[in-house]
């Protein structure tokens, strides 16, 4: 990703942030509403779940700028993510739940150029996750 690509997706991320709970909700709610059977991949509270999901999220995207730096933690969670029966093509949903997500939340500033800096960006994040996946098999 190029330097700009990332402060887009940052800054935007940082707009994101303090409605953290209920992009976690609008997130789910597409999620489940595109690919009903992944609801069975999740257990417990859903709440706690998104709570996870935007921290995890915010330490990618921070790290954005150094990747060397969240390498580790993001194939680590690539490989906690096999292991609750995620499969690689489970990803690209999780994808466009998020593109959609971001579109919601962000409304008019959600424009192509963000739109692909997060794509970019995701990209980046689940390669990570899904490599370690498989190597770690």
């Amino acid at each position: 990703m190029n330097k700009e690509s990332i402060l887009l997706v940052q800054e935007s991320f940082r707009k994101v942030a303090p409605i953290a709970d209920a992009a976690a909700k609008i997130f789910y709610t597409r999620l489940f509403t595109i690919a009903p059977p992944l609801r069975a991949l999740f257990k417990g509270d859903l709440s706690e779940q998104g709570r996870m999901l935007m921290a995890a999220l915010g330490m990618a995207v921070n790290g954005l700028s150094q990747p060397e730096t969240i390498a580790k933690t993001v194939r680590d969670l690539g490989v906690r993510h096999r292991g609750y029966g995620v499969k690689e093509e489970h990803y690209k949903i999780v994808g466009e739940a998020l593109i959609f997500t971001l579109e919601t939340g962000l409304g008019s500033a959600f424009n192509d150029s963000l739109r692909q800096a997060w794509l970019e960006a995701y990209a980046l994040l689940s390669g990570l996750m899904i490599e370690a996946s498989k190597s770690e098999a």
